[in-house]
């Protein structure tokens, strides 16, 4: 794929051009990718904080998973709202007030960690993720519009690419930064002043790397404000009340928005518990602190399918490969459940392969045709992400019910066997 000249050689308005061939707006692509990298390694961050809030908190893996929810949560309360936020606003600066509402979502962090007290921690995830949404709501549809309509598929696709470059370089550095001393002593062998202390302690890791990430936010949303002017004659067809719902009338936008539930909700459910999942003794058999750089490589899994997956996208119908992918997440996920050792640590952590065309995919078959009515979709697609609260929560309550976290696997299954079945619906152009 072939990128936009650099950014940096012209500050003045672009216009915007609406045809076949997308819209005319030279270098906004690095913008766009640069958007995706960020909240794509923000809502990752969640997989390390999970294992570290459960232990602080000593919480269940049905209380843990709060976490998910107060963040995924925003995308149903949010969803709609920012969409017409960004359609009042326009694409670059709708990305601005998103980046900003991050920026404070970070910073919320620091009070969370010295009281010590896990709703404001739940607190500050939303908020976060609230700015999260809104830069979605820009980034999705703007992506698909920076070129021709056949090659879409492919081109979030590569977009989604530099998401999971996000989701792989922050858990990494997250796990060295907040899971460092989880190996030492537990929340669970002290009480009282001790306890409170230990926690508060514990805790300025947490706060310290949210620090820096709001930091680089800030650098971001300066960036984009500098160029807010870049784009003019933007179009956004006008709706009232909750705008978009119409949409879900039509089988195809519907069919792919319940997938975008499932799917975040099975990808999330997965990353979630992957940490604790490795370190079971039935598996790797080793703690948190040492084996949680290995989220990386779920999430650098779905970020090397992207880039293999932008090409094979221009030749092969979307619809077939999402279809087949979807069937490989159910067969690895079946393998690491029946499985021990290394066998089933890798072949769940191969899941993020799998998933790595699924959500471009998805969105895109979901969204043909929509024109005008982009960030409408876009705003639907983003409520539906929604399902990353729920799937998340209900695999928490099967782990604790039965005891195995492989048992609860048959959520994600399910979830993927639907998704399978859109792939087969949509194989065919709008």
């Amino acid at each position: 794929m072939a990128l936009a000249p650099d950014l940096a050689t012209s500050t003045d308005s672009v216009p915007i051009e609406d045809n076949d061939n997308g819209i005319v707006a030279p270098g906004l692509n690095y913008f766009v990718f640069g958007l995706f990298f960020i909240f794509g390694g923000i809502t990752s961050l969640n997989d390390v904080l999970i294992p570290k809030l459960k232990e602080l908190f000593t919480l269940n893996y049905t209380q843990a998973m709060l976490v998910q929810f107060c963040f995924f949560a925003a995308y149903l309360v949010v969803g709609i709202p920012g969409a017409k936020l960004v359609k009042k606003l326009g694409y670059m600066r709708g990305a601005v007030a998103g980046l900003l509402t991050m920026m404070v979502g970070c910073l919320m962090f620091i009070p969370a960690s010295q009281t010590a007290t896990y709703w404001v921690f739940l607190a500050a995830l939303f908020i976060l993720a609230s700015g999260v949404v809104i830069v979605q709501v820009v980034a999705n549809p703007l992506i698909s519009l920076l070129g021709p309509q056949q090659t879409a598929h492919s081109r979030l696709t590569f977009a989604q690419a530099f998401n999971s470059l996000g989701t792989t370089i922050f858990p990494i550095a997250g796990s060295v930064i907040i899971l460092g001393s989880l190996a030492n002593v537990t929340a669970a062998d002290l009480s009282g002043s001790e306890l409170i202390a230990y926690r508060q302690a514990e805790s300025e890791a947490i706060w310290q790397g949210y620090l820096g990430v709001a930091i680089l936010i800030a650098s971001v949303a300066l960036a984009v404000w500098l160029f807010r002017n870049r784009l003019k004659g933007e179009k956004h067809e006008a709706s009232s009340g909750l705008a978009g719902l119409d949409l879900l009338k039509r089988s195809r936008f519907g069919y792919g928005a319940l997938c975008i539930f499932l799917y975040v909700g099975a990808e999330v459910s997965i990353g979630s518990i992957i940490i604790n999942y490795l370190a079971q003794d039935r598996v790797l058999d080793q703690p948190e602190s040492v084996i949680g750089w290995m989220i990386g490589l779920y999430w650098g899994g779905a970020m090397v399918g992207r880039f293999i997956g932008s090409y094979f996208l221009r030749i092969f119908s979307p619809g077939k490969i999402l279809a087949f992918n979807a069937t490989g997440s159910i067969m690895l996920i079946l393998i690491s459940a029946l499985t021990t050792g290394e066998v089933s640590a890798y072949a769940l952590l191969a899941v993020g392969l799998m998933n790595s065309i699924m959500f471009p995919t998805i969105f895109s078959l979901a969204c043909e045709k929509l024109g005008s009515r982009a960030a409408d979709g876009s705003g639907i697609i983003n409520v539906a992400i929604f399902g990353g609260a729920v799937v998340p929560l209900f695999y928490g309550m099967l782990a604790d019910v039965s005891g195995s976290l492989a048992v609860a696997m048959v959520l994600p299954i399910a979830c993927y066997a639907i998704i399978a079945g859109f792939g087969i619906f949509a194989r065919r152009p709008a």
